[in-house]
């Protein structure tokens, strides 16, 4: 699953890659890291010709209930394979596509009861774009709408397999010819499944900075050295 991630870039490096207009008084959002349960606002991309700014957990629109978190934490992911068929997601398959971007994402390898945190990014972009859905949705405390999303995610590649060797799962990522017709909803869900010629990249990072009170900050995604200034990878 895809529950921690990064963007940091701005804005207007934003609209530069993917050609959409900067948020006019919206605030500037940058994580080094970035935990779904706390439901951070997020730079997003839809057929709309500005960024938008949603918030992580989607809400559907029929939704009425009080405590909006509980039920945000449980659909800051979506599974591609059921996403159709799932009340939360199946009615915005077709109509409410939306792009994550994102300069990497952290995940857990699992050895008996040790746990090693993970940093994965695209070998070939330096921003690259998760696929998610997005709803709007009422808050009826203050009269206002607003707009949440949800990442998709599939079966692991490889690479990923390896690394999340739990669960085998993945964020949707897209290659970059795949972006617009994303959007415009012209690209079929089974179309996209499968992730096995994504090229990533993945390195050990310190678990210490990850589960600290203050993992917002660029040395959660660096490279993690032992006391002996060796470099622990997955693969070693």
């Amino acid at each position: 699953m895809c529950y921690s991630n990064s963007s940091t870039s701005t804005t207007l490096q934003l609209a530069e890659r993917y050609q959409k207009l900067k948020p006019i008084t919206a605030p500037e959002l940058q994580y080094y890291f970035a935990s779904g349960f706390n439901f951070p606002r997020w730079n997003i991309l839809t057929n709309d010709d500005t960024i938008q700014q949603m918030r992580w957990g989607l809400l559907p629109s029929w939704y009425k209930g009080g405590n909006w978190m509980e039920f945000a934490a449980k659909t800051l992911n979506a599974r591609i394979e059921t996403c159709s068929e799932k009340a939360s997601f199946k009615h915005l398959v077709s109509s409410k596509r939306c792009i994550i971007p994102s300069s990497g994402f952290f995940e857990w390898h699992t050895e008996g009861k040790l746990k090693t945190p993970y940093f994965i990014h695209s070998a070939q972009q330096e921003i690259f774009s998760i696929a998610g859905l997005y709803d709007s949705w009422l808050d009826q405390t203050t009269g206002a709408f607003e707009n949440t999303f949800t990442i998709l995610t599939t079966e692991a590649n490889q690479l990923m397999a390896e690394i999340h060797n739990s669960k085998k799962r993945m964020p949707l990522i897209l290659h970059h010819d795949e972006e617009k017709v994303w959007l415009d909803g012209l690209l079929e869900i089974q179309d996209v499944m499968n992730r096995d010629d994504l090229q990533l990249e993945a390195w050990e990072v310190d678990k210490r900075i990850l589960l600290s009170p203050n993992a917002n900050n660029s040395q959660v995604s660096q490279r993690y050295q032992s006391n002996l200034g060796i470099q622990k990878g997955l693969f070693d």
